[in-house]
């Protein structure tokens, strides 16, 4: 009589990573990358001027020469910000590279934001 065989369906086991690890890998990956960001803001309201300024200054020390900002102001496409699902602004959407991130508010912290958008290990 043949021995049974066993088939196992489990899952393989990949090898855990230590943080430091992780981040260059994310750093690697971020590190050539062309960033798309999409603000949605409403007119010149003093909170969309503040998120629009502070996203420039982001993108200028961190990003140079490798960002695109799309602004959209609601009350001019009121239709595209309710199709994209906007109902607060300012609102920061990170379009590319993936995966879509999205903040909402004037941006004003720094380091807050670049961990919001899963870009801190480029800032470091």
């Amino acid at each position: 009589m043949a021995a049974p065989r066993y088939v196992s369906y489990a899952a393989p086991i990949r090898r855990n990573r230590d943080r430091s690890e992780r981040a260059m890998s994310t750093k690697r990956s971020t590190a050539h990358s062309r960033f798309k960001f999409r603000l949605y803001v409403a007119g010149d309201a003093l909170n969309s001027t503040l998120a629009l300024a502070n996203l420039t200054a982001l993108c200028n020390t961190h990003l140079l020469d490798r960002h695109e900002i799309d602004v959209v102001d609601v009350f001019q496409e009121p239709q595209r910000a309710l199709a994209d699902g906007i109902f607060m602004t300012p609102t920061l959407v990170k379009l590319a590279p993936s995966p879509t991130q999205s903040i909402i508010g004037t941006l004003s912290k720094t380091q807050t934001v670049l961990l919001a958008l899963g870009l801190a290990a480029i800032a470091a």
